[in-house]
């Protein structure tokens, strides 16, 4: 998962994501909340942890911030000296999901980010995923399509769940690549809007079908369930991919 730190303290921000890295996620470090804003702009993200005490801004300033212009599904997690029975209310009145007291104890952290991933994206264990028309077989990596089986390389199988399984989510660039080639890979931008192009035609991904692609300038991707006689036309800023 992609995790945003957001700490006035370099040692702390530090600490937060040796310990989020520990667990196998990607952590991106912020000293301000205007920085922070600014990569909310481009980047997406699977979680927040926000300090409350900030060179430019107050934590909840930056939640609140967050719910409007990202939305109520992202998790977010105070992480502050703060302790106050009011601090907590007003914390978590904000928007925040959680709320922990420093100083950091990287067991209760490491807990409390995986409980809220947990809770925010829940782990099928299901063999079978069915989406509409679409079919996917987790045993065989493979994926059918009213009922015929589409030939799929690796990373196509495992971008098309991932769109599947993140519908309506707008995905950022380094988001999807990371999630398809791995945290230090140096895939080229091209490659990716190579497999989208691809899985769209593979997939046969359109209005008609009840699914669309939709690439956003500068940002990235995002994959939404249409109504199957829907033909609307892009959202301002959208290029079909």
């Amino acid at each position: 998962m992609r995790i945003a730190a957001l700490d006035d303290d370099a040692l702390q921000l530090e600490l937060i994501k040796r310990a989020t890295e520990a667990s196998g996620h990607v952590c991106r470090t912020h000293l301000t909340g205007a920085a922070l804003l600014k990569d909310l702009r481009r980047e997406t993200f699977d979680l927040l942890i926000v300090d409350w005490e900030l060179p430019d801004m107050s934590g909840p300033e930056v939640v609140r911030w967050v719910r409007e212009n990202i939305g109520a599904d992202l998790p977010i997690l105070f992480v502050t000296h703060r302790r106050e029975e009011r601090d907590i209310v007003e914390g978590l009145n904000s928007g925040a999901d959680d709320f922990m007291v420093k100083p950091v104890r990287v067991g209760e952290l490491t807990a409390r980010v995986t409980a809220l991933l947990r809770r925010a994206y829940p782990a099928s264990t299901k063999s079978v995923l069915e989406f509409g028309r679409y079919r996917f077989l987790s045993d065989t990596r493979s994926l059918e399509v009213d009922g015929t089986r589409v030939e799929l390389k690796n990373r196509e199988y495992d971008l098309a769940l991932f769109l599947f399984q993140n519908m309506g989510r707008l995905l950022s660039r380094d988001h999807l690549r990371e999630i398809i080639w791995g945290q230090n890979s140096d895939v080229i931008s091209r490659s990716l809007d190579t497999h989208i192009s691809r899985l769209r035609t593979l997939l046969d991904l359109r209005p008609a079908n009840g699914y669309i692609v939709t690439a956003i300038y500068g940002v990235g991707y995002r994959f939404e369930a249409v109504p199957a006689t829907a033909h609307r036309p892009p959202a301002p800023g959208a290029i079909p991919a």
